[in-house]
């Protein structure tokens, strides 16, 4: 597959930037170590993270078959990190060995590009909520579902965690502080535990 394909991968630094939005595509990106960030800038230049991506998960891959053929976002390393960037016509295309891999690859990318286009729909139901202890709610909800613990790690750093929201980051903190003490949450540096499951239930949304 990667002869039929023929990928470049590359090494980035913390901090360097992938992609700009409006650039020009030239594939869709896959991560092979390290994470990404894959933000946009609003209209008064305030960043909105749209997702965190690590080893194995992909960005580009819903523009990257459109007719626009540019990124929809900007893609910064979050750290030392490398990237594997496939070109979409190499995908579509037809493969000259005919191989059963490249039919599986196509078919395997659809479910992608649908579970991100249910992300995606998932994040303007977060900018809807009008209310922060609502946003906070929502989220912490959603990793106890996917951990199905009461104390886990936050996915997000507190700055991203305030991108991802929308949100300022001192209006973040001060909210999650009162609730920790209304004893309905308790946290320690990236540590979470959830107190009290049906308070939040009742806060979000």
């Amino acid at each position: 597959m990667l002869s039929c394909l023929n990928p470049k991968v590359s090494d980035y630094d913390k901090n360097e930037t992938l992609t700009v939005t409006g650039e020009r595509l030239s594939g869709l990106g896959i991560v092979l170590a390290g994470e990404v960030v894959v933000a946009k800038e609003n209209a008064a230049g305030n960043r909105v993270i749209m997702a965190v991506n690590g080893p194995g998960e992909m960005f580009g891959e819903i523009a990257a078959f459109s007719e626009d053929g540019v990124w929809p976002a900007s893609v910064v390393a979050r750290g030392a990190c490398t990237v594997m960037l496939l070109p979409a016509g190499k995908i579509v295309g037809s493969c000259e060995r005919s191989c059963g891999s490249h039919k599986l690859l196509i078919t395997n990318m659809l479910g992608i590009v649908s579970d991100k286009a249910l992300m995606l729909n998932r994040k303007v139901e977060y900018l809807a909520i009008r209310s922060l202890r609502g946003k906070i709610s929502t989220f912490l909800l959603e990793q106890y579902r996917r951990t199905g613990k009461d104390t886990f790690m936050m996915p997000l750093k507190r700055n991203e965690l305030a991108d991802f929201l929308n949100v300022s980051r001192p209006s973040l903190s001060r909210e999650m502080s009162r609730m920790r003490d209304e004893g309905v949450i308790d946290f320690h540096r990236d540590s979470i535990k959830i107190k009290q499951v049906e308070a939040l239930r009742s806060m979000a949304g």
